[in-house]
């Protein structure tokens, strides 16, 4: 009963971070209007139906295959992306053309909002891993926008000051841990944001891949391998395919390591 209670306080601890780093992922389906789309996005999502709807209004679509090129370091940034569906992720490319992960996003999240507020160049380059569906906004819409609703100017804000934090976290992560605490950090993470609630512990449906999560934490892929098959021969993880049993004695590790 004991082990039961420890468990739910867990849980109940993960949900409240879901909550704060803006998990507003679900339900983004192909047929719902624009406007339902960008509720849907964390940056958006409180914002009153008439701002939406104002909004909605200047955003066009774009699709993107999977290996393309969305956006490309040091090019001009003039256009703000919403991710209707599918997975991006942002990355650096070494001297060498090592290529190291700043962030992998899904149906939900929105890139490109530093270059429209600041007209500086892209700080990174931006390339579809999956078949994505897009929505765009271009700098002078967007000013537009801003101009006779200031609202979504502090949402915007406020999802940066976010992003900033998360990049001190990671800055953080890659001084101080070892490369097996940075993957446990990961898949803590993973389950945070995506994990549903299942016998044993959380259910991530769609992991990233081996070579991702070492691209996102500085190693090689094969650490990550080692880590993960380590943890998973300890009992804390159980994994199938794609998806990851990140079980609750890993999570309270977690907690208790915090």
């Amino acid at each position: 009963m004991q082990q039961q209670r420890r468990d739910g306080e867990v849980l109940r601890k993960l949900n409240r971070l879901a909550v704060d780093c803006g998990a507003h992922r679900a339900g983004i389906l192909g047929d719902v209007d624009t406007v339902q789309l960008l509720r849907q996005v964390s940056i958006f999502a409180d914002l009153p139906q008439d701002i939406l709807g104002d909004l909605a209004k200047r955003v066009w679509q774009r699709q993107a295959e999977a290996g393309s090129v969305i956006v490309s370091e040091a090019e001009a940034g003039d256009q703000l992306f919403v991710i209707v569906s599918g997975k991006v992720k942002v990355v650096l490319y070494g001297e060498t053309g090592r290529e190291i992960i700043l962030s992998i996003l899904r149906g939900g999240d929105c890139f490109g909002e530093m270059s429209l507020l600041d007209r500086q160049p892209r700080s990174a380059n931006v390339v579809a891993v999956e078949d994505s569906q897009l929505l765009g906004l271009d700098r002078e819409a967007f000013q537009t926008h801003l101009q006779a609703h200031p609202t979504t100017a502090m949402a915007i804000l406020a999802e940066m000051s976010r992003r900033l934090r998360h990049a001190d976290e990671v800055i953080g992560n890659l001084a101080l841990l070892d490369v097996y605490a940075r993957v446990a950090r990961t898949i803590r993470d993973l389950a945070q944001k995506q994990g549903e609630p299942v016998d044993g512990g959380l259910l991530i449906k769609e992991r990233p891949t081996q070579q991702e999560i070492a691209g996102l934490i500085g190693t090689s892929r094969e650490t990550v391998s080692r880590a993960l098959n380590d943890f998973t021969r300890r009992g804390l993880l159980e994994m199938s395919g794609k998806q990851i049993l990140v079980r609750w004695g890993f999570l309270r590790k977690m907690e208790d390591a915090a």
